[in-house]
């Protein structure tokens, strides 16, 4: 079952000048709780000499009190998953400015339905694929692999789904600079990321793959799919990038929690009825996620593929494949020497 990651590491840094502020919070930690509960938000006065103090949660202020005396208190209700920052910022009456700050984290108020992954059919794989990408297009299945040997040996093919080999006429290779990571193809174009390169690299679809161009982004490129509007792509965190298919621009940022917290390692990815699927990296785990809120729905056990498919020097899980023409649902991993159909039951 997955289990989230915390951060070590605070999101807001603790202040180290431990004389009282005019306003502060009268709780020392920041704060945990999931959405929709109500938050009470107590306040300490240590000044007469304030004159404007607001209350202030994601740079939006929700309370301003003017002049304010004696104890205070808000009722906050989150209503979006995430870690944010609260803070307090005293206006004094000499017009200078102090500020108090907490993180609040907002767990999700859904359990995730746990499933587990059943084998309907095997098939073989290439067991020289280390699978990054798996993404069925127009009935045909294909792949991106990366490269941990730095040997060139990332790729993107189409695969023949009964024999497990590649097409060499519909391939395309890089060199040993790049690591290729997930791959979608949306309107005859594949995406293709790369880890630590910064650079997602477009191909025509065609009778064969030609290169087309590339998009630059910060950081690292993990999965990739797209709900057929807009690409959405992981990058080893909790969040997840909605970007524009032309530009790559970012036109939101989805941050992904279960009611226990926030799910980092979030690996290659796949859209299917109106959910993001998405690999755990270094579980045998697939995660379910609503698009619009974060929420998870669905943890998915595969161990059962892992077992069978992974073999003797196999990686992890890694590969899921919707063919919307059958309906059917495919799974591998990284050097496995087999690929499953798989359907997903309650336990």
């Amino acid at each position: 079952l997955i289990r989230p990651l915390l951060s070590d590491n605070p999101i807001i840094d603790k202040p180290t000048d431990t004389s009282p502020k005019p306003a502060e919070f009268a709780f020392k930690d920041n704060l945990q709780t999931a959405i929709n509960q109500i938050v009470a938000i107590e306040i300490k006065l240590n000044s007469d000499e304030i004159k404007t103090l607001n209350l202030v949660f994601n740079d939006s202020i929700l309370k301003t009190w003017e002049s304010p005396k004696g104890k205070l208190s808000y009722e906050l209700i989150g209503e979006k998953v995430g870690a944010g920052k609260i803070g307090l910022t005293s206006t004094l009456l000499s017009g200078e400015t102090v500020s108090d700050t907490r993180m609040l984290r907002l767990l999700s108020d859904v359990v995730p339905e746990h499933l587990v992954a059943k084998i309907v059919k095997v098939y073989p794989h290439n067991v020289e694929s280390f699978t990054q990408g798996l993404e069925f297009y127009n009935g045909s299945l294909y792949e991106g692999t990366g490269d941990p040997g730095q040997r060139g040996k990332t790729l993107i093919t189409e695969v023949n789904l009964n024999s497990g080999e590649h097409n060499e006429d519909k391939s395309m290779g890089l060199d040993a600079t790049h690591f290729g990571e997930g791959i979608t193809i949306l309107n005859d174009i594949i995406y293709q990321l790369t880890w630590k390169n910064q650079k997602c690299l477009t191909y025509d679809l065609g009778e064969n793959i030609v290169p087309k161009s590339q998009f630059y982004y910060v950081g690292e490129g993990w999965g990739l799919c797209n709900d057929g509007t807009s690409l959405i792509m992981s990058n080893g965190t909790e969040r997840l990038t909605f970007r524009n298919p032309s530009t790559f621009a970012i036109e939101r940022v989805l941050e992904v929690y279960s009611d226990l917290g926030p799910v980092t390692n979030l690996n290659e990815l796949e859209y299917i009825d109106g959910k993001i699927y998405a690999n755990v990296w270094t579980t045998q785990s697939v995660i379910t996620i609503d698009p619009l809120t974060g929420k998870v729905l669905e943890e998915i056990d595969a161990s059962e593929l892992v077992k069978q498919g992974r073999g003797m020097y196999g990686e992890v899980l890694n590969g899921i494949a919707y063919n919307a023409e059958t309906g059917k649902i495919y799974m591998t991993g990284k050097n496995w020497f087999q690929l499953f159909e798989v359907k997903f039951e309650k336990l």
